[in-house]
């Protein structure tokens, strides 16, 4: 059995199956043999499904909302916005399901007609992180049951509790086994059992970029498809002209969202230098009334870190900018609750020589930086392989149009610091990954595209 912990007190929460390796293949073919039947049942039908499923969980949000609050440590205010943000991808997705449509193009010859179909990919393998367990799977596994594939999840082993329940309650919705299976053990095992298999047409993947390069790799012999979202190190970037309140309130939701451990995270925060100290002593103050705690509350907390190797991580890269100049205005250290709890942290006086410049930090960290021009930043944001997602704060309309085309970014964010929702495309470029998630774009990244010639039609009147 796989024992899963709060790491919030480190008690136990429950226990899941360690699948063995037969029992992978085993899974993997049910997922298989289960296609031909899902691909062919009528779109209405896995519409209704979906929606069956939906209010099912949404019924039952309070119960979601504290398992995760339990096995991640988010707070149950964070836990709760998770639950209705996964709950809008299966209610997006269970309407998008009527509306994969196809085309009709002008003949090229006079007695034949042009048809272009959308069908089903084929069975779908994803692998999910631990750190949103209830959204990264609703919105996975509702996209590929749109589309008319079969899907087999993988879920962290830190998280998978919140998955099985769901699972659950997708059988009692109605959708079938075979259509929807999840596995829990060995990550290389059930991985390289994933993407050897012929007969698995895509993978999709939310994670590491180094995770998602071995994947790609082993993927290559069976040429599947991939969709993968993978590591980020977004800038935050303030200008001089921008409403200080309105992108303190951004930042300190988006940086503290998850303690920090959220891809789309800002990483690098750029404040031009007319109004640095001004904002970074509003920082300071906002950071300050925001409270270090388990999360099985109604208020918004900062949990701890998912594991000692979260926590080893954020400790290292603030000490290591500690140690080459940098300067400490708020945290820097273990939070005194101990266990997997870091202080909120700000940093001042960097440089973007230091490796916290360039890792995805993982933690309740704000790495301040200063520029002086439009140019310098936007320079300064795009040397990173990553290209998830940029943030930017200005009341200039040309030079917020300028940002959105020159920063090397797959989402570019505007005077805000929310990002998601189910009727937006979500992916990267670089080494952030491609593919998108969300959005009428994203069941694209589940079908294929079917060329048909009907020729021979002649003509009636003759």
């Amino acid at each position: 059995m796989i024992e899963v912990r709060n790491p919030a007190d480190g008690s136990i929460v429950g226990h899941v199956k360690h699948h063995s390796e037969q029992e992978v293949r085993e899974a993997i073919d049910r997922t298989c043999t289960a296609f031909h039947a899902w691909s062919r049942t009528l779109a209405r039908q896995r519409s209704d499904l979906l929606r069956k499923w939906f209010e099912l969980v949404r019924q039952d949000r309070q119960d979601f909302g504290e398992l995760i609050s339990r096995e991640n440590g988010k707070c149950l205010t964070e836990a709760l916005g998770e639950i209705d943000y996964g709950l809008g991808f299966i209610e997006w997705y269970a309407e998008e399901a009527r509306r994969v449509y196809g085309d009709t193009i002008p003949s090229h010859a006079a007695d034949a007609a042009v048809l272009v179909t959308k069908d089903p990919i084929g069975p779908v393998a994803s692998i999910t992180p631990w750190n949103f367990p209830f959204m990264m799977i609703a919105r996975k596994v509702a996209t590929a049951l749109a589309a008319g594939c079969t899907i087999i999840i993988k879920p962290a082993e830190e998280t998978p509790l919140t998955a099985y329940k769901l699972l659950e309650y997708a059988r009692h919705a109605g959708i079938p086994e075979g259509v929807f299976e999840m596995v829990t053990g060995d990550p290389a095992t059930i991985g390289g059992l994933m993407t050897s298999d012929p007969r698995i047409r895509k993978i999709s993947f939310t994670g590491s970029t180094q995770i998602g390069r071995l994947l790609a790799r082993q993927s290559a012999d069976t040429l599947k498809k991939l969709t993968m979202e993978l590591g980020g190190n977004a800038p935050f970037i303030v200008f001089d002209d921008a409403d200080i309140e309105q992108a303190l309130s951004g930042l300190v939701a988006a940086k503290l969202r998850n303690s920090g451990q959220v891809c789309i995270s800002p990483n690098r925060i750029y404040v031009q230098a007319g109004i640095h100290d001004r904002f970074v002593q509003r920082l300071k103050e906002a950071v300050e009334q925001v409270r270090v705690d388990q999360g099985l509350q109604p208020d918004f907390v900062v949990g701890p870190l998912i594991n000692q190797a979260a926590l080893d991580k954020v400790s290292r890269l603030v000490e290591q900018a500690q140690s080459s100049g940098a300067k400490t205005l708020l945290g820097g250290r273990l939070h005194n609750n101990g266990g997997l709890f870091y202080a909120p942290t700000i940093l001042t006086h960097l440089s973007d020589d230091m490796e916290i410049c360039s890792t995805e930090i993982f933690g309740p960290v704000f790495p301040i930086y200063t520029f002086a021009s439009e140019q310098e930043v936007i320079a300064r944001a795009n040397a990173t392989e990553y290209g998830l997602v940029a943030y930017a704060f200005t009341r200039d309309l040309g030079r917020a149009f300028r940002l959105s085309r020159d920063i090397e970014a797959g989402m570019v964010i505007l005077n805000s610091g929310s990002v998601g929702t189910a009727s937006v495309p979500f992916g990267g470029v670089k080494q952030s990954g491609y593919g998108r998630e969300g959005s009428y774009y994203g069941i694209e990244e589940y079908v294929h595209v079917k060329y048909m010639l009907m020729a021979g039609l002649g003509d009636a009147a003759r």
